[in-house]
């Protein structure tokens, strides 16, 4: 079994310790209107595989018009350093794989999250192969977050569905804790189909089963911790 940052239940077993560093893995949102969900769920795995170096955040400039801005307060509600994820909007979605491809095949990142919107017409699976080889080279985890879109085949590790769900209210009527409804799609080499609601846990910072059984999201370690400064480009 692969080292862990943190230990799961729900996802260990199927996913055999957890999601794969040097992957691609998809996540599509259910609906449109759960593009907030997915990205908040992306970060959340994201950031521990990350262990502290730079996250790559990629997204074509129609993508920030249709989902707006990420906030810095949302990113540290996760767990994370605003200052360690360097954002980059381009031009079109041809620009959006060129920098995909660029950025996986750089081992000092964490991890590249490419968020996109609609088809991507240039993301045939010759292309989603070229992206799995660069990432299996680096080591580098690639996150694919696809919001208004239709699985299609590809050369991902494995693909999710992602919706927002119903949170529980805490002692005293407090608002409850952030909560995922997620679906295993596809692995390759595996088993899929699994369900889950998960909530985030603030405190611990690890997704948790809703049923407050304390299993949590299986999301490997690939390096020591480090501070990272803040950085932006355009």
């Amino acid at each position: 079994m692969r080292a862990c940052a943190r230990r799961v239940l729900p996802l260990e077993t199927v996913l055999t310790g957890g999601l794969a560093p040097g992957c691609v893995h998809e996540f599509y949102a259910r609906e449109t209107d759960d593009a907030s969900a997915v990205a908040g769920f992306v970060i959340g795995l994201a950031l521990p595989m990350a262990a502290g170096r730079t996250i790559l955040w990629l997204r074509p400039r129609h993508a920030a018009r249709r989902g707006g801005i990420l906030q810095a307060s949302g990113w540290a509600e996760l767990g994370g350093s605003p200052g360690a994820c360097l954002f980059a909007l381009l031009a079109d979605d041809k620009a959006l794989l060129h920098a995909a491809l660029e950025g996986v095949r750089c081992p000092a990142l964490g991890a590249v999250v490419v968020e996109s919107w609609g088809r991507i017409r240039e993301l045939d699976l010759t292309a989603s192969r070229r992206l799995a080889l660069a990432a299996e080279k680096s080591g580098v985890p690639l996150f694919l977050l696809r919001v208004d879109a239709q699985p299609v085949p590809s050369a991902a590790q494995t693909r999710w569905q992602v919706a927002a769900a119903p949170s529980c209210a805490l002692p005293g009527n407090a608002p409850g804790l952030p909560a995922f409804d997620i679906e295993l799609l596809r692995q390759r080499g595996g088993s899929a189909g699994g369900r889950w609601r998960l909530e985030w846990d603030r405190e611990r910072s690890i997704f948790r089963e809703a049923t407050h059984s304390g299993a949590v999201v299986s999301v490997p370690a690939r390096r020591p911790a480090a501070e990272g400064g803040a950085r932006h480009a355009a």
